[in-house]
């Protein structure tokens, strides 16, 4: 078994392969055991095959196979029959053993950065028998670091800010660097930074990497930006290190104030102009003052020295201007020139810097008010002006007054905005502005008007202003008391003399004069059924005179009542108040008021009249009505008169002869002779075509119809009374006959013995009983 001093042999010899000695049991115990005097090695009682632990240094520039170590069992006699065995991580990959010898190889270079450890197992076999000579054991491959890495910063660029002026050791910003050798051996982690641009505005400590201001007093608006290169050095800056750079961009802020340079610092004067029509509120014209500051070292607050009644002035936050405003109306006219002194100042000063200075400064400032054509301007706005209501078309109810406030004063015309009065109960005059009725007013209608009268330039009818007028109608007591209300009235069939009826009020639609109304009630002295009481509140209780009331003789009572007002002039009314007549019970509750008919009663009730009006009325309406569906039944006929000579529709009952009675005659032969041909077609036998040709009556020039319409067409385009749309005429017009001429024998000349029958015998068998008729009848044949 291998002891543990020649494991540390083998050890030394991978840390050194140059000294590598053969790992036999004899050399190593030669090397730590004690020889005894026959030349025998000491063996000691614990023995170990291996170490737990190989060392190898990473990126190994020898070989491709790196010699890692050796292996030896002291149950390898080295004759062959032992057989080593490499399991674990990379074993068969990364590392290699001979199974001989036991020498473990690296197949290809190692990076710590990578892995720094591999685990792996070690066997010992019998090459014959695979049998275990040794017991499986663990041992590490622990990768040696070497200064490979350099050293790298988290960014190319970095980004900070310092306060301008700041003391020298100010701390700026921390930017460190990263090494990916093993920090735990030698030095190849160890960083030193150094500042290679930026001296000497800037230092960095070599330890931390903090970067410090190196001079004093610097100052912003000299230089705002610095760029500042850091390097990371290794092995402890020595020689043969590697390293590694970065910038770091360093703006200088604005955080104290600068006593000579950074007070705000005005012009000696700022001149602006403003027209007089700006409105109040409206901006003039910005002043700005000159800061080379930034941020809130840059915010100023501009203020009028003194205040001032017609300007302000606002600090403008966006730009750090200060803009005049108008805080009251400006007038040409009345002052044209005005100059004020403004103040500027810083309003954010550092406690360390302000001693015995002052951060602001002045400015003057004149502004010029330029004119414009200002439209008229009217003495009030508004007014109200009052007038009776009971006064006459084309009084006088007030006068308005405009100017025009430039200087020329151009003259100025009025009118009423007919918008405003629609129903043109005012007039104005356009001169002088004087404003009248045009109707007489009436309160109870509306107690207000409202107007708007309108100024107008007369060279500039662009420039106009209104003005409302406000016309307040005031009363006069021109309307009579009424009742409040309508009442429903009732009295008991079995009321008692001086019994409370009914209460009553009134109102005016008058004002009062002073306070409120005082109503005054009364009715007729003479009345035997009804009396009133005045009860001095506007109100009056109606009571009964006497009792015993009877629906029979009486069922309504009509009761004029006098209402007065005790303004002047004195108005008063009579309204009337019906009281009906009612059954009651005991206690005075109203069952029933209508008259009760009797059937013994001496006269017919006025009920019972009533009704029987409406029932003769009622019939009377009948009548008429079924009188009125009846003449609508009756229509108009269609020929008024046997004279029409319009074309008429005539039915006849008569059947005919049926198709031999159509074959056999042919109503053509009705036409007149002159126009038929020669060659006829028999009327005895059927023709051989169904419908024959048959050509139409040449029609004779109608030169007299013509003639007749063209009269009438020029009477109705001379007649001035014409419609002036399309319209229908119809004319009655016969004309002067048929070309067949009259079928009639009463204007014949001829007398029967004249005629010559012979042509019927040629009409067919239909007509034969009718030829012996005629032919027998000649006084040729009876001769």
């Amino acid at each position: 078994m291998i002891t543990n001093q020649a494991l540390l042999l083998l050890m030394l010899s991978v840390l050194w392969p140059s000294t590598a000695l053969p790992f036999t049991t004899g050399n190593i115990e030669n090397l730590f055991g004690k020889p005894e005097s026959d030349g025998r090695v000491l063996q000691r009682s614990k023995r170990g095959w291996m170490w737990n632990q190989f060392f190898l240094m990473e990126e190994y520039t020898g070989n491709d196979h790196q010699y890692v170590g050796k292996l030896h069992s002291n149950m390898d006699k080295g004759d062959g029959t032992v057989k080593y065995v490499l399991t674990g991580d990379g074993a068969g990959t990364l590392f290699l053993i001979d199974e001989k010898s036991g020498d473990i190889h690296a197949t290809k270079r190692l990076d710590r950065e990578e892995k720094a450890m591999y685990t792996l197992h070690a066997k010992v076999l019998d090459r014959n028998t695979n049998a275990e000579l040794e017991p499986d054991t663990e041992f590490n491959i622990k990768i040696h670091d070497i200064n490979d890495n350099a050293p790298k910063f988290a960014k190319e660029i970095y980004f900070a800010s310092v306060p301008e002026m700041s003391e020298v050791g100010t701390s700026v910003v921390t930017i460190t660097a990263s090494d990916a050798d093993d920090q735990t051996y030698g030095n190849s982690a160890k960083l030193v930074y150094s500042i290679l641009e930026g001296q000497p505005y800037f230092s960095v400590d070599s330890e931390n990497g903090t970067i410090k201001t190196a001079l004093p007093g610097m100052d912003r608006e000299i230089k705002e930006n610095y760029q500042v290169v850091i390097q990371a050095k290794d092995m402890a800056g020595q020689m043969g290190g590697l390293s590694g750079t970065t910038t770091v961009s360093i703006t200088l802020s604005d955080l104290f104030l600068n006593i000579h340079f950074k007070s705000p610092k005005q012009v000696d004067s700022f001149r602006m102009a403003a027209v007089e029509s700006t409105e109040i509120g409206g901006a003039v014209g910005r002043i700005k003052a000159d800061d080379p500051d930034v941020g809130r070292n840059a915010e100023m607050e501009y203020t009028i020295v003194g205040g001032h009644d017609t300007f302000n002035i606002i600090t403008d936050q966006m730009t750090q201007e200060g803009v005049v405003i108008i805080k009251k109306t400006l007038d040409y006219e009345s002052k044209r020139d005005f100059e004020f002194k403004v103040e500027v100042r810083n309003t954010y000063l550092d406690a360390r810097f302000i001693h015995g200075l002052q951060f602001k400064d002045y400015a003057a400032v004149k502004v010029t008010v330029e004119d414009v054509d200002e439209p008229p301007l009217f003495s009030m706005n508004p007014y109200i002006i009052e007038v009776h209501e009971d006064t006459a078309a084309g009084s006088f109810v007030g006068v308005v007054s405009a100017r025009d406030p430039d200087a020329d004063d151009k003259p100025v015309k009025y009118s009423i905005d007919r918008h405003t009065d629609l129903e043109r109960l005012f007039n104005i005059d356009s001169v002088n502005g004087t404003i009248t009725t045009l109707k007489a007013l009436d309160r109870e209608m509306s107690k207000w008007h409202n107007i708007s009268v309108v100024a107008t330039e007369m060279n500039n009818p662009r420039q106009t202003t209104r003005v409302p007028v406000f016309i307040k109608v005031l009363d006069v007591n021109d309307n009579a008391p009424e009742f409040a209300m309508s009442y429903d009235t009732f009295v008991c069939e079995n009321v008692k003399a001086g019994q409370l009826i009914q209460t009553i009020s009134a109102v005016d639609t008058d004002e009062p004069l002073v306070g409120q109304h005082k109503f005054v009630f009364s009715i007729s002295a003479s009345n035997p059924n009804f009396t009133i009481v005045d009860r001095e509140d506007n109100t009056a209780n109606i009571l009964t005179r006497r009792g015993g009331f009877s629906r029979r003789e009486m069922s309504m009572y009509f009761l004029p009542v006098v209402i007065s007002d005790n303004d002047y002039p004195i108005q008063s009314s009579t309204s009337t108040l019906i009281v009906r007549v009612c059954g009651c019970d005991s206690r005075g509750n109203m069952q029933s008021c209508n008259p009760e008919v009797l059937p013994f009663s001496d006269g017919l009730t006025t009920g019972a009249l009533v009704a029987i009006l409406l029932c003769v009325i009622i019939l009377l309406m009948i009548v008429v009505l079924f009188a009125a569906l009846r003449r609508q039944r009756k229509k108009e006929p269609l020929i008024i008169s046997k004279e029409d000579v319009r074309d008429n529709v005539v039915s006849y009952n008569d059947e005919g002869g049926g198709e031999e009675d159509t074959q056999a005659f042919d109503i053509g032969t009705l036409r007149n002779p002159e126009v038929m041909e020669t060659n006829k077609l028999r009327r005895d036998i059927i023709p051989e075509m169904l419908f024959p040709f048959r050509r139409t009556s040449p029609i004779k020039d109608n030169a007299d119809v013509r003639d007749f319409i063209n009269g009438r067409l020029q009477e109705n385009d001379s007649d001035p009374t014409a419609p002036p749309y399309d319209s229908l005429a119809t004319y009655a017009y016969e004309g002067t006959g048929s070309l067949a001429e009259s079928l009639s024998s009463l204007e014949s000349a001829a007398t029967e013995g004249d005629q010559d029958y012979d042509y019927l015998s040629n009409w067919g068998p239909q007509f034969k009983k009718l030829a012996e008729l005629y032919i027998g009848r000649s006084p040729d044949r009876e001769t």
